[in-house]
């Protein structure tokens, strides 16, 4: 995307904020040229002269909310989650775990549901096995990273070695920024994962760069410092200057050094505000790599200065975004005011504070369209993998569902055709019983009228008999009474 169409609803509109140099400042003061940036020192004393209007702690800008800036954390939630769990699980001893002891661990690791509902969530991303955690105790269920997740870890490791200059240059510039070139190692480990570097860089990182840095005590003991062995007498160029040398290349103008503004939609400051806003914009850029240890605390020139500090900072991170209680860690190192996360609230074109999950946050909104990340660092890629890594196993997930619920549905119309079979076969059954039945009914009858067809002539022959009987005994008697009526 060009430079011209990120650099949308800047200050260097007339209709916004004119970003111009001031005619009260002198030509070496408002147009900072390439000798000057590399210079030890500025022309402070040039610069505090032109300190007007209200004081910077009069103004106030009341914090509104950004939907689409708190989008950019609400989208990071689901895989800074897993990390969480990932990195608990890493720490054990031989990378595993008993699954009682993480349920143990589930409000620390604040994880909102149970460990086997985030397991199914989550799927692809632990093994879960049985094992005892002691010889003689019963079995019972363990986790450790399954094969996916050791893949992605190799690969997270081949791209930090792949990318060892950037993280070399990033903490050369973080001790840079700072006032003695030294900083705590306890809050440069605490920062590790803002700025991408490896968890044992401290042991693994900094000892093979012994001309760029040097450990002052033990890491570990209190207080042990990471300094620089010989700063650089030259001093490097801000991401904002970086920008600006680009510009005039591009258009053969002498560089100027700005902030990018871009005010939220639907917001309007007061009168006052742009009035103060407009003349801070003209004050010359103060690069955060000069010492200014002799600007005055409360004036626009050091606020001008902390400004360029936070967003040098947050251009380091690897999302562009830090927590306001962990910038707070290092106000002694980079001089920066204890009322610092006002700033946030003063340059609400600059900085956005996001109040989500309970912490603020401060997100450089120039880095960002529409919460989707457009100065892309180049350890971005990790995370990106690593969503992969969730979504193949989710894809997964619901193949290997879909499956079992098609096996259930074959299984199913396998026993209804089973249960059709056996019905038609019962309805065979019924029918050839009845048809036995009837011939069973049919032969009764026949012997029937067979016995009773055998039995008619049996019949007959006795009554012939009997009529025969009959008539002879007539005829006797007959013949007795005329024999008596003779007589």
């Amino acid at each position: 995307m060009a430079v011209k169409q990120i650099l949308c609803r800047t200050f260097a509109t007339k209709s916004t904020f004119n970003r111009c140099r001031s005619p009260k400042l002198p030509m070496a003061a408002s147009e900072t040229s390439k000798t000057q940036l590399s210079g030890p020192a500025m022309n402070w004393s040039a610069i505090q002269t032109c300190s007007q209007g209200p004081s910077v702690s009069s103004l106030k800008v009341k914090w509104r909310k950004d939907k689409r800036m708190d989008d950019v954390m609400d989208n990071d939630k689901r895989w800074k989650l897993c990390i969480k769990v990932v990195r608990e699980i890493l720490k054990e001893p031989g990378q595993v775990i008993p699954l009682r002891y993480m349920e143990k661990r589930r409000e620390r690791l604040r994880l909102p549901v149970k460990v086997t509902t985030f397991l199914k969530k989550n799927p692809g991303l632990f093994d879960i096995y049985m094992d005892r955690i002691k010889p003689k105790t019963q079995p019972v269920k363990f986790l450790r990273p399954s094969d996916r997740l050791a893949c992605f870890l190799e690969e997270e490791k081949k791209i930090k070695e792949d990318n060892e200059f950037l993280l070399v240059d990033k903490l050369k510039r973080l001790l840079m920024m700072s006032n003695d070139k030294r900083i705590s190692a306890e809050k440069l480990i605490h920062v590790k994962r803002d700025f991408g570097f490896p968890d044992d860089f401290m042991s693994s990182l900094v000892p093979r760069y012994t001309n760029l840095f040097r450990v002052v005590g033990t890491p570990g003991d209190n207080p042990s410092y990471l300094e620089l062995v010989s700063p650089d007498a030259t001093v490097p160029l801000s991401n904002i200057e970086r920008r600006a040398h680009e510009e005039s290349r591009k258009n053969g103008s002498p560089p100027n050094p700005a902030f990018v503004v871009r005010l939220p939609p639907g917001m309007r400051l007061k009168k006052e505000m742009m009035e103060w806003t407009r003349n801070w914009m003209e004050r010359p850029y103060i690069s955060p790599y000069l010492d200014a240890r002799h600007v005055d605390q409360a004036s626009a020139e050091m606020e001008k200065r902390t400004v360029a500090v936070i967003h040098e900072i947050l251009s380091l991170c690897v999302f562009k975004r830090m927590a306001v209680p962990i910038l707070g860690k290092f106000c002694e190192d980079f001089r920066l005011p204890n009322a610092f996360p006002k700033i946030f609230t003063r340059h609400p074109g600059i900085f956005y504070l996001s109040l989500k999950g309970g912490v603020k946050t401060a997100i450089l909104r120039e880095a960002y369209d529409n919460a989707e990340l457009i100065d892309r660092d180049p350890l971005v890629v990790i995370k990106e993998k690593f969503c992969q890594l969730l979504k193949e196993g989710y894809e997964e997930q619901i193949k290997k569902e879909q499956m079992r619920k098609a096996a259930i549905l074959q299984e199913m119309q396998l026993a209804a055709i089973r249960n059709k079979d056996i019905g038609v076969i019962s309805d065979e059954n019924e029918n050839v019983t009845t048809d036995d039945n009837a011939r069973d009914e049919c032969s009764s009858a026949e012997e029937g009228f067979e016995e009773q067809a055998e039995e008619e002539p049996l019949k007959k022959t006795e009554m012939l008999k009997e009529m025969q009987l009959a008539a002879t005994r007539n005829r006797d008697a007959d013949t007795i009474i005329r024999g008596h009526a003779g007589v």
